[in-house]
């Protein structure tokens, strides 16, 4: 369980959290996308909606509004962490395909079957996601099957999931799908793979307790 834990939290260490409100002034050079992986844009409107399903499961799973704002401020960067982790999927995928790796539905099956085991039952396990790792019950075998990928290629390289020769894997499968985030978000490090705040005076962040993510 260790290990699988150490994984989710390389893959999906976003903290269910207050969604933020982003302001921004002058031109957008990505209109309508929040990044572009691979020619293929994530946009906007999918990025809210994802953050809108951890929300909605955090709400439901939270019914006392004081411990619900609890949560909610917890952190401000949902949204910007539900980005990374979009984006960080898609180049785990890259790389495990530049190794000829793939993931079976009975291998996913198997995993999540362990792990309810351990978290005493499929609720449970949701529970546990959501709280850890900000997966909505709905994306839990997409992410388990993210982490498969992980695995199997830490074992094809010969390490683990925290080692260089891992990172570099995503690095270059960073590099190949050229990663280009919309700056209101930040940008794409390829060496690390990972997202970096961009000081950029256009853009404030604002918490919000409730409601919708909102961008403008």
């Amino acid at each position: 369980m260790h290990r699988r834990r150490r994984t989710a939290l390389v893959l999906t260490a976003a903290i269910a959290a207050a969604a933020p409100l982003l302001t921004a002034c002058g031109n957008d050079a990505h209109p309508g996308a929040a990044a572009v992986v691979g020619g293929q844009r994530i946009t906007v409107s999918q990025l809210e909606n994802r953050v809108n399903e951890v929300r909605s499961a955090q709400r439901a799973a939270v019914p006392d509004q004081a411990q619900y704002e609890q949560v909610v401020a917890s952190t401000s960067s949902l949204t910007r962490d539900t980005l990374h982790n979009m984006v960080l999927d898609r180049v785990l995928h890259r790389a495990a395909q530049d190794e000829g790796i793939s993931v079976t539905r009975k291998e996913i099956q198997r995993m999540r079957a362990g792990l309810e085991q351990q978290a005493g039952g499929a609720k449970g396990l949701e529970s546990a996601w959501l709280q850890k790792y900000g997966i909505a019950p709905g994306r839990l075998d997409d992410n388990l099957r993210l982490q498969l990928e992980a695995q199997k290629l830490a074992s094809r390289l010969g390490t683990d999931t925290t080692q260089p020769a891992f990172w570099k894997a995503l690095s270059k499968a960073s590099g190949e799908l050229h990663v280009d985030l919309n700056p209101r978000y930040g940008s794409w490090d390829v060496q690390k793979s990972s997202r970096v705040d961009a000081k950029t005076p256009w853009v404030r962040e604002v918490s919000t307790a409730g409601g919708q993510p909102l961008t403008a």
